[in-house]
């Protein structure tokens, strides 16, 4: 393959890793801010019930912006810190399934590092 091939097709999978990356962040912050099962879940934690529902908002509200073309390196920032604010959370109780919210957060630090790039000449 040459380089001109795959530098064609980067921004298309950058595209696709953008908005798969928004929406599923959407979609699973969404379930945990609104499904009974999760505030059930999140009860037996231990932890204050406020902070559930501030994490899921902060989130649903980064990924949201992540996914406005003129707001995407500012929510993508603002996932970053959520996600970090999580991990540190889940690893503070001894929760160690920290793995996808660490790949979360490494994909929006390559959209914008992208994103945020100086366009090519």
């Amino acid at each position: 393959m040459t380089e001109r091939m795959t530098h064609d097709r980067l921004p298309v999978a950058l595209r696709i890793l953008h908005w798969t990356l928004g929406l599923v962040i959407l979609a699973e912050s969404a379930h945990f801010a609104l499904s009974p099962e999760s505030a059930h879940a999140f009860a037996k934690t231990g932890l204050p019930y406020f902070i559930r529902p501030v994490l899921a908002w902060a989130e649903i509200t980064a990924a949201i912006l992540f996914l406005i073309p003129r707001a995407t390196v500012v929510g993508g920032r603002f996932l970053i810190v959520v996600l970090a604010l999580a991990i540190v959370l889940h690893l503070l109780h001894g929760w160690f399934d920290v793995g996808g919210l660490v790949v979360y957060a490494v994909a929006a630090w390559v959209v914008i590092t992208v994103k945020s790039a100086p366009a090519e000449q």
